[in-house]
């Protein structure tokens, strides 16, 4: 199944896709968290509903749709360096702040409120950040809780999949003594969505394509089997003596052609649009826009 989440009436709307209309299911669960939490009875629900003739449907074309994950009961959970093509490509560019090649997945957290919706703008501050940042990945949600998930049984923790854009500022990366958060977290910059997939929806993960594309250009482009540690592996190592809760968005890392590696580097500027995309799970399409980040901040970059 496809599921989304929609403006409606000044709140979020959960809603299941069938073919091109949304069919809302915010009378049965409050968001797609409670629906995650719900296990198979709420996909039971779900699927009910949209053989119901009278529920109410909109047209999937021109829904307002928000993140489908807009309730966090934690940090998003990040994986980094998990393409060693990205990871060699920022050989040297790291600010004295070079390691090795890890020998497990690399785990950062981001903030909620980062999160956007698929089509919203990314919001860009240079008094913030002088080096702004595209980041294509793949991103999961976690189905049944579960702590120190042995690598075998960890697609049964899986919800599904949809796409978020990792936008990073790389000066805030490396001020903060080599750790990430900071540089991964301003208000209103990662776009989620735009569809969350559930898992049996996908035929073949490792075939499929993530891309990266600013102002009609691909920049980034590879498939999901080039990760350097697989996403059993992943959810193995993060929930070793960690719950994972139903709803966690996990993001898997990205691929290389990055800004910051390439030759003469690429940073995100205001009107600049970026399209993320992968085989099977959409597109989000987002304008970098200039908003006030900075506020009353005595900060001085």
């Amino acid at each position: 199944m496809r599921f989304v989440s929609v403006r409606q009436d000044g709140r979020t709307v959960p809603g299941v896709i069938d073919d091109a209309e949304i069919v809302l299911i915010g009378d049965l669960v409050t968001d797609l968290v409670a629906l995650i939490e719900a296990g198979q009875d709420g996909l039971a629900a779900a699927a009910r509903a949209v053989e119901e003739a009278d529920r109410a449907r909109i047209d999937l074309a021109s829904a307002p749709l928000t993140a489908p994950i807009t309730r966090f009961k934690r940090d998003v959970l990040c994986t980094g360096w998990n393409y060693w093509d990205h990871f060699d490509e920022n050989k040297g560019r790291r600010d004295g702040q070079e390691v090795e090649r890890p020998t497990a997945p690399t785990f950062f957290t981001k903030s909620p409120n980062a999160i956007i919706g698929p089509n919203d703008d990314i919001a860009w501050d240079d008094r913030c950040s002088k080096k702004w940042d595209y980041e294509a990945e793949l991103a999961l949600v976690i189905g049944p809780a579960g702590r120190s998930i042995p690598s075998h049984k960890a697609h049964d923790h899986i919800f599904g999949y949809c796409l978020a854009n990792d936008v990073s500022q790389r000066d805030i990366q490396r001020r903060h003594g080599g750790q990430w958060m900071r540089g991964k977290s301003p208000d209103q910059t990662t776009p989620l969505g735009p569809v969350l997939v559930t898992a049996d929806e996908i035929e073949d993960l490792g075939d499929m394509r993530i891309e990266c594309e600013l102002n009609g250009e691909v920049m980034q482009s590879a498939l999901v089997k080039q990760m350097a540690f697989d996403i059993p592996t992943i959810l193995a190592e993060l929930s070793f003596g960690m719950t994972l809760n139903a709803g966690d968005v996990v993001l898997t890392g990205t691929p290389a052609g990055v800004g910051n590696g390439r030759t003469p580097q690429v940073f995100l500027k205001p009107g600049d649009t970026v399209v993320t995309r992968a085989t099977g799970l959409g597109e989000l399409r987002n304008t970098v826009t200039e908003v006030d980040l900075y506020g009353d901040a005595d900060i001085v970059l």
